[in-house]
């Protein structure tokens, strides 16, 4: 494929030149979460290695999520003023940058800032959604979400594994290599992607303003609620997996990255041949509510397992369910606004989800010093909320 650079898509575009479009999209997400998936399983044993505690993990994850809770929305908003395409760019070298100062942190200071750096500039997923909802018609939107699913999975497989085995040679070794795969990505999207065809309000608000508006509608305030839950709960048992495993099992950054990169493989098979058949056949609400009813039972029986080969099974539970609900509820997100307000929506959306990593790192690491079994339960728990809300979802979408 030749440098795209001076082509622009719309949603009416030729299929063959959106399949074009949706592989460069893939391909750069995907590159850049294999270095995502490198780091974050080991930042644990990062900051342990400077003598945190399990608070002090829980912050550091916060760091990231209060940097991106604050850029996001103005992230969103710029994409929508000047193209989905430069802040892609900009976001994956601000990761690039941050894997540097993360490689040569001589302390837990340098960690933190590190996180806060990359949190700065992590518009790349929200950036990818809105460039997606851009280009599909609404019939394949759940289906090309599916496609963003899948690149978590990838980066979630060949991540923790590479991750992992790059562990025993240094943890400095594994950041120095998603340094480098983020400067790939990077390149990728400079030299692949093609901008978008939208089409932004003529007179803007400030997307901080604009939060409360989109709460305040009866649609999107639920779906937003929902958002919210959904991704407390996530992150709540993301976050508090390493030292989960660590502690119950006994367990090292070798092995934690292998069995998430598993939990990936298991993802992208979900993301790639079950959601576009199950949101065919029974749409994209009942394919959410079922996707989470197995998150929530998934969860609270990891929350409970003795046995590791019993907490893997659960988790497996908990993954399909994630893999089921994570693109339909973006799919039905998207299409609650018009084209040219995608970007502001997945800003504000994308600041909820920093919202969630905010808090729950931080509540999560820090019960795991009083209960192990806390976390996951909590998760299931507050799943289970955001169920009872997607319930009264309507079937059809609304505007603003």
């Amino acid at each position: 494929m030749g440098s795209r650079r001076a082509t622009r898509i719309a949603p009416d575009a030729d299929p063959a030149t959106k399949r074009r479009a949706l592989f460069a999209v893939f391909l750069t997400i995907c590159v850049s979460l294999i270095g995502f998936g490198i780091v974050i399983p080991l930042l644990s044993f990062y900051a342990q290695q400077f003598q945190a505690s399990e608070l002090q993990v829980g912050l550091l994850f916060a760091s990231f999520s209060v940097a991106q809770l604050v850029a996001s929305p103005v992230l969103g908003d710029w994409s929508d003023r000047w193209g989905r395409r430069p802040v892609l760019i900009m976001s994956l070298l601000g990761s690039a940058v941050s894997f540097v100062m993360l490689a040569l942190a001589g302390n837990l200071f340098w960690v933190f800032l590190s996180r806060i750096v990359d949190g700065f500039t992590g518009g790349n997923i929200t950036t990818a959604r809105a460039y997606i909802a851009d280009i599909s018609d609404p019939k394949e939107r759940a289906r090309n979400f599916g496609l963003i699913g899948a690149a978590f999975g990838l980066g979630f497989i060949l991540g923790p594994a590479l991750g992992g085995g790059l562990a025993q040679f240094g943890l400095a070794v594994p950041a120095w290599t998603a340094a480098g795969i983020s400067l790939v990505a990077t390149f990728l999207a400079w030299w692949w992607l093609p901008e978008t065809i939208h089409q932004p309000a003529s007179r803007r608000v400030s997307p901080w303003r604009e939060m409360p508006r989109m709460f305040r509608h009866p649609r999107i305030g639920l779906l937003l609620w929902v958002n919210l839950l959904m991704w407390l709960a996530f992150a709540t048992y993301q976050t508090t997996f390493p030292l989960f495993a660590n502690k119950r099992f006994n367990l090292g950054p070798v092995e934690i990255g292998y069995i998430l990169a598993v939990v990936g493989f298991v993802g992208v098979l979900c993301q790639v041949g079950l959601v576009g058949r199950a949101v065919a056949r029974f749409g994209e609400r009942k394919t959410l509510l079922v996707g989470m009813l197995f998150n929530t039972v998934g969860l609270l029986g990891a929350a409970f397992s003795p046995a590791l080969w019993e907490f893997y099974g659960f988790v497996m539970v908990a993954t399909v369910g994630g893999s089921l609900s994570l693109p339909s509820f973006t799919s039905i997100l998207s299409q609650s606004v018009e084209a040219q307000e995608q970007g502001r929506l997945q800003g504000v959306s994308g600041s909820l989800e920093s919202l969630a990593r905010v808090v729950a790192p931080i509540v999560g690491n820090g019960m795991l010093a009083y209960s192990l079994s806390v976390p996951y339960a909590l998760s299931a728990v507050i799943l289970l909320g955001a169920l009872v809300l997607a319930m009264r979802i309507p079937l059809k979408s609304g505007n603003p």
